[in-house]
């Protein structure tokens, strides 16, 4: 089982994206976790409505700080647009990807954040030699 840990600055948003994509795509293959460096406390409701289109419930995910990972080791880490405020994290594999903050785009726009970060998780699935759950 492969590890994946997804981590922006809120963990409202595109790092809950991304951890949703890597479980919807990776399955019992891979563990997936996500993170923010300064959590907000709540899921963005445009990024539950986002992947409840896609038929991912992120209702039931919850914004969680670096620190309640801190201890833990993965195979990659992929860091989005935290910058300096992304503290080191133990990881096989560490990955930047420059991913806009979707956070006050209008839905269309957000759909489009939604669809590169899914595309983005695809790709590094295949990289990490996961073979797809889902298409």
């Amino acid at each position: 089982m492969k590890t994946f840990l997804f981590v922006c600055i809120e963990n409202a948003n595109r790092s809950q994206m991304a951890q949703a994509f890597a479980t919807m795509h990776g399955g019992a293959q891979v563990a997936a976790y996500s993170a923010g460096s300064r959590p907000s406390g709540v899921i963005n409701p445009k990024a539950v409505a986002a992947m409840a289109e896609l038929g991912y419930d992120l209702g039931n995910h919850a914004s969680k700080s670096l620190d309640e990972v801190r201890d833990q080791q993965f195979d990659y880490v992929v860091t989005m647009g935290c910058g300096d405020a992304c503290p080191f994290i133990a990881a096989r594999h560490r990955v930047d990807w420059q991913i806009p903050d979707p956070k006050h785009l209008a839905p269309a726009e957000f759909r489009e954040v939604r669809d590169l970060v899914g595309r983005q998780v695809r790709a590094l699935l295949q990289e990490a030699g996961v073979t797809p759950a889902i298409g």
